[in-house]
């Protein structure tokens, strides 16, 4: 296990060096067993959920369009992953990136999001703005770059312990098993949730999230752990 959230981290920081070809893997990432998710191209691999003028594939991106509504989600599930990506931001986007959805019909209870939003230079960053696990904890610090820069993310979930990190830095560094009560946190405070974050364990869809604003992503990869 301490091998496990080891490589966690030293993925995460990995994820903050520069690409030379975007959409792509390198040698490297394919003898580790990476994935890539979005062949730069179309959306091969990936199911529009509500509104087709939702989501389109431009200039080698994922663009959310704003309009419409609704997700994206990936075609197959994962449990045990490291999940890499670029996103960039409009002024005053919300977005987000979801992980373990288990019922697609329902993302906001049977998932985890980590909060995308234009929150740059917020100097006390709460359970709502970017990089947050929305409703459950904010990020240990301030990480995003201001609307309109490209930010990198890392997610790495290993069983009940979920790590994230933006453009090099830890944000996230938590046990889900501590989350025991429908709707309450650790420290008391009220979420949103219906479900215990205990249960957010089970393998789940990746879901990108239009939640009316303009946002960008790239280099999506991921590297299931086992």
């Amino acid at each position: 296990m301490r091998k496990s959230l080891w490589l966690c981290v030293i993925l995460g920081v990995v994820a903050t060096v520069a690409y030379a070809q975007h959409n792509t893997l390198s040698p490297r990432e394919q003898r580790f067993g990476w994935k890539l998710l979005f062949n730069g191209n179309d959306l091969s691999g990936w199911t529009v959920a509500d509104s087709p003028e939702a989501w389109r594939v431009e200039d080698g991106t994922i663009y959310c369009t704003g309009k419409g509504g609704g997700y994206l989600y990936s075609n197959e599930q994962y449990k045990n992953f490291v999940l890499r990506m670029d996103f960039k931001m409009s002024p005053n986007a919300n977005s987000g990136v979801f992980v373990r959805i288990w019922d697609r019909n329902d993302p906001v209870n049977t998932g985890m999001e980590i909060q995308i939003l234009d929150s740059y230079g917020k100097a006390n960053p709460g359970k709502h703005d970017c990089g947050a696990l929305y409703d459950i904890t904010p990020p240990l610090r301030n990480a995003a770059r201001p609307a309109g820069e490209w930010n990198s993310l890392s997610i790495c979930c290993r069983d009940d312990c979920l790590k994230v990190f933006m453009n090099g830095e830890k944000i996230i560094d938590v046990k889900l098993s501590e989350w025991t009560e429908p709707g309450k946190n650790p420290d008391g405070t009220p979420n949103k949730f219906k479900y215990a974050y205990k249960e957010m364990v089970k393998p789940g869809y990746i879901g990108l999230q239009n939640h009316g604003h303009e946002v960008w992503f790239r280099n999506i990869k991921i590297r299931p752990l086992y």
